[in-house]
């Protein structure tokens, strides 16, 4: 399955692609599809290459009208061409498998009313899953789908939907139709796309800075509709076309644009050319937090930015798949901030996606931005928080070092240059400095090519008045990652006002270099009653507070009157919670003090995520339980205290549901279920009940016929991920026995319940329930990474890894297994020792906590 880098090199050297001509039938039974591709290229005469297909049969290959024998050229992934011409026509008819992982073309059906719904998910090499193609993004060629498939099905590709013509009906004798799509522009084949099924849809349009007035179209299955909330997707997407086409200077590139959201997605969504696929949880049956809106509405804005910066223009090889990646992260915040409702996406973005960057630079398989890619495999070991939560905040600080405007006039004049095109990252920084007279070697050699986070601290010196005669910044590294780097940052003054609140009074923006950076124009001010590096977070690097600083941030952390610095000293109390510089029960006393008066939805969300996390794996072994007892018991104070029907009610409701133990916890949450406990405002929907259901059955409250009785109530796909949630968390052995089979041994439910029912199983009270499966996982784990595919084996490994059993012994059993990995298994090797630090540190961290 795998494709070296020197292969594709090698390939497009030899090869052009011009067309590529693909017929799919879809009517062909719940297994398999018909795939006849008919695709032209020119080169080198006498050459030899192959195609990539992953087929369940091939039925014929002719080439330059003369048939290949199946059974020599294909294996089933590959197919190769012999003694190719300067011009060459192949035809490939085959028997492809529909996929239930979420790659290739994947196959769903509704339980609600049994239909039928396919989409396809290519990136990063999954196209050959579908079609047989020249898989590599720097072969673009123009392609035209035509698919046979049941006649009260939409069909939506790249190009705009035809109408179809009806056929002879299927050997079902249910009626079925053709459509005859136009053929796209010159696309890289991972962001092809079909989506088919009797998905309905909302249209409207947008007019274009060119004036075209383009089609817009938001897609659900049927049993979905109800909960679509179809305008707020095309005002963002309006805002979004408005904003990036004057930031392009380009207009939008396609004919039309689509958002389908399907089921069974293993991301958040994908920049299909002009038909973007997005995840079904976005579709809200209930009322969710604003964190889970705003996340929506980025989503949104990151596939339209990619339009241009991704299918437009395209990298030409995943070494760049960081830039990619993060141009449309930083893009979307930026877009959200200036020119849509969320203004405070950069607060989000400090909270969600640089706590992702640090904490993955933090790890033992860190690597530079601009990691050397030799291999598919190597993109699956490296498609991560480096890849789009560091970059995006490494291009933030480029931006801050070249100027916002000198960064979009480069942007405008590199889509000039590529459009249609495939780059390199040079390609933008040639343009990048022209357009800002900034030399960007150095800084792209320190940025992109070398791994790790710098650390910055304040040093002053304060005379008996309190007036600052010396200010510098310290610089630091870890040994293993010991590069200092150039940043652009800002430092902040804040005082404590009269009424109590934090206000900034003083900014000074700077660029430092090296260990020590001085900072003359802040010396004969008066110090402040703290001082925060970073503000405004412009620059990547973790932050410490000086004494006084820390000890007005633990007072008054709530009484900072902007979202953003309040949010920039919660990531610093974070940080040292988890590199157990400081004890994790202080931590949970911060948050649980402070986080009522919280503004931010987002960075609630996150706090209670890390409060779960801190409470289950860096509190003192001997402490943990009460200290989890206590903080549930806090949280249920918060959620009666806080405006009834609240965005905070609601979240600490489903915080307090997560940790709940004792029994009088697990009564309130029986009350709120049955209705004979009610919080003011709160709404126990569909969904908020499934999260009560699964608090007492963990708790042992509720069993199997519960679940049943519920999921009758909620047959839907929601509905029975969350029943194999629950079903995998009974907390008894039999249950467990059972979780283990289905998901290890069995192995065949779809992605979407795999996950389900791994978050299940790994879900106790009591750990005990996971101790007999720590050796049965290490003696699985090779089977299941040879068997599955990498979306199903990575749920697997990293979400049945014995994390919970906390001890060094679990330590000391992974690095026997990391020790008998063969070289090749990069991909498992990666998750293994990112599993293993986990366990590593939060006995540093409980030690600390001690």
């Amino acid at each position: 399955m795998n494709l070296t880098r020197a292969e594709a090199r090698e390939r497009a050297e030899l090869i052009s692609v011009d067309s590529y001509e693909v017929s799919l039938d879809l009517t062909r039974g719940e297994k398999v599809f018909g795939a006849t591709t008919t695709v032209k290229f020119s080169a080198a005469p006498g050459s030899s290459s192959f195609i990539d297909a992953v087929t369940e049969s091939v039925h014929s290959v002719t080439l330059n009208g003369r048939p290949l024998d199946p059974a020599e050229v294909s294996d089933g992934i590959r197919i190769q061409l012999p003694d190719l011409a300067a011009h060459n026509e192949l035809t490939v008819v085959a028997d492809t498998p529909y996929m239930n992982t979420g790659e290739g073309l994947h196959r769903f059906v509704d339980p609600v009313d049994g239909e039928v719904y396919l989409y396809t998910q290519f990136e990063v090499p999954d196209s050959r899953r579908m079609f047989a193609v020249f898989e590599q993004p720097d072969l673009k060629a123009t392609f035209k789908f035509t698919v046979t498939a049941p006649s009260h099905w939409d069909v939506v590709s790249n190009s705009p939907t035809p109408a179809p013509a009806e056929t002879s009906p299927g050997a079902d004798g249910g009626a079925r139709s053709v459509w005859e799509f136009a053929p796209t522009p010159r696309l890289s084949s991972y962001v092809t796309a079909l989506i088919a099924g009797p998905y309905q849809s909302v249209r409207s349009d947008v007019t274009g800075s060119d004036g075209r007035v383009i089609p817009l179209g938001v897609f659900a299955r049927k049993s979905l509709m109800q909960y679509l909330d179809a305008d707020n997707i095309f005002e963002l997407t309006r805002q979004g076309f408005e904003f990036f086409e004057a930031q392009f200077g380009c207009p939008y590139p396609f004919e039309k644009y689509d958002q389908l959201f399907v089921p069974e997605f293993n991301a958040g969504a994908m920049e299909n050319a002009g038909a973007v696929t997005i995840l079904e949880g976005y579709v809200f049956r209930g009322k969710v937090p604003e964190a889970q809106v705003e996340r929506r509405a980025i989503t949104v804005l990151h596939e339209l930015a990619h339009m241009w910066f991704g299918d437009l223009v395209t990298m030409r090889w995943w070494n760049d798949l960081w830039l990619n990646e993060s141009f449309a992260e930083y893009m979307s915040h930026l877009a959200a901030v200036e020119n849509t409702k969320f203004q405070s996406a950069w607060t989000t973005f400090a909270s969600v996606e640089k706590s992702w960057a640090y904490r993955q630079d933090q790890l033992p398989t860190t690597h530079p931005i601009f990691a050397e890619i030799n291999d598919l495999q190597d993109v699956e070991v490296n498609f991560d928080g480096i890849t789009y939560a560091k970059g995006a905040s490494v291009l933030r600080q480029l931006v801050a070092w070249v100027g916002p405007e000198q960064f979009m006039a480069g942007v405008r004049e590199y889509f000039a240059k590529h459009a249609w095109g495939n780059t390199e990252l040079g390609d933008l920084m040639i343009e990048l400095e022209k357009a800002s007279g900034r030399d960007l070697d150095r800084w792209g050699r320190l940025w992109l090519e070398t791994a790790g986070v710098n650390t910055l601290q304040p040093e002053l010196a304060v005379d008996a008045d309190g007036v600052i005669t010396g200010f510098a910044i310290r610089q630091s590294a870890v040994a293993d990652q010991p590069t200092l780097r150039p940043h652009r940052l800002a430092v902040g003054f804040y005082d404590v006002t009269a009424e109590g609140k934090l206000e900034r009074t003083h900014r000074e923006e700077l660029d430092v270099e090296g260990e020590r950076t001085d900072v003359p124009a802040l010396a004969g001010l008066r110090q402040p009653d703290l001082i925060l590096l970073n503000d405004d977070d412009l620059a990547y690097a973790k932050v410490r507070l000086d004494e006084k600083s820390l000890a007005t941030a633990t007072a008054h952390l709530k009484d900072f009157r902007e979202s953003l610095p309040r949010t920039l000293v919660w990531g610093s109390a974070w940080d040292a919670a988890r590199d157990g510089e400081t004890p994790a029960r202080g931590y949970v006393d911060l948050i649980l003090s402070n986080i009522a008066a919280e503004s931010d939805s987002s960075v609630i969300l996150v706090q209670l995520r890390q409060l779960a996390t801190t409470l289950t794996f860096y509190v003192a072994e001997e402490r943990r339980e009460a200290t989890i007892v206590a903080a549930a018991d806090r949280l249920w104070d918060l959620a009666s205290g806080v405006p009834g029907g609240s965005d905070a009610q609601l979240q600490f409701v489903k915080s307090y549901a997560l940790l709940a133990r004792s029994g009088q916890q697990l009564d309130n949450v029986a009350g709120l279920l049955d209705g004979s406990l009610t919080l003011p405002g709160l709404a126990v929907d569909q969904d908020l009940r499934w999260e009560l259901v699964a608090s007492l059955v963990v708790g042992g409250r509720l069993g199997q016929e519960q679940i049943d009785a519920e999921l009758a109530r909620d047959n839907t796909s929601s509905g029975q991920n969350a029943a194999a949630l629950a079903k995998g968390a009974i907390p008894t052995p039999e249950a467990k026995a059972a979780a283990w089979e289905s998901i290890v041994v069995k192995g065949e439910l779809s992605n979407a319940i795999q996950a389900s029912a791994v978050a299940g199983f790994t879900r106790v009270l009591d750990t005990r329930l996971l101790e007999p499966y720590s050796e049965k996982y290490f003696e699985a784990v090779p089977g299941i990474v040879a068997e599955r595919t990498n979306a199903l084996a990575q749920q697997i490994v990293v979400g049945l890894y014995p994390a919970q059993l906390t001890t060094q012994s679990t330590v000391d059993r992974t690095d026997e297994f990391l020790a008998s990995l063969p070289e090749e298994s990069a991909a498992l090797r990666r998750m293994m020792l990112e599993n293993r630090d986990g366990v590593a540190r939060a006995l540093r961290a409980r030690a600390a906590d001690v």
